[in-house]
């Protein structure tokens, strides 16, 4: 074999080893970010229509609040109570922040006493079903009290077995729809 083809060769090893140590690291980097970073997560269910509809795909942020915390309105993920075996997430909006006393009375959303008339996500202007929060309830200093936008088809921290979610059962916050391609984009 000539040195012009042994040199050949081992540029051909040589562009082998890179391409293969290219898709390596791109691989590392992608399990990173959907481990650390994001994640996807289908929408199922009602309980988030019309923000948020049954069958449509999701990208979550996981990182976002370990450098702040969850704000109102915010859309987060966390696990649900389990049933037949396995225990689904829930997506729902952030209501009642920590130290805050919610309560639904007449139908409206209380916040430390005073409605919140800056809650424009429910579906219906009227809430049938107060649950815990008939009486006032004041969450913890790591409480948070989650709505679904469907209030009449949500099971939300208004029903005993979910209740007020702390801080460390969020899993993440709901970033970015990517299916249907028509709705892509930011989700608030």
């Amino acid at each position: 074999m000539s040195s012009k083809e042994k040199e050949q060769e081992n540029s051909a090893v040589r562009n082998l080893l890179g391409t293969v140590a290219y898709i390596a690291g791109v691989c590392i980097v992608v399990f990173l970010i959907l481990h650390f970073v994001g994640q996807r997560t289908v929408v199922n269910g009602h309980s988030m229509d019309p923000t948020l509809a049954d069958g449509e795909n999701l990208i979550m942020d996981k990182l976002s609040y370990r450098f702040h915390d969850p704000k109102r309105y915010d859309i987060v993920i966390f696990p649900g109570v389990e049933e037949y075996g396995q225990r689904p997430y829930y997506i729902k909006r952030v209501i009642g922040l920590p130290g805050e006393t919610v309560q639904i009375k007449d139908g409206k959303v209380y916040i430390n006493g005073k409605q919140l008339k800056s809650d424009v996500y429910g579906i219906t202007d009227y809430i049938d079903y107060p649950g815990i929060v008939e009486e006032p309830l004041t969450l913890s200093d790591d409480e948070y009290f989650c709505l679904g936008d469907n209030r009449p088809v949500s099971r939300d921290s208004r029903y005993e077995e979910v209740g007020p979610v702390t801080r460390k059962e969020f899993v993440g916050k709901v970033w970015i729809r990517i299916w249907p391609l028509k709705l892509f984009g930011r989700v608030s």
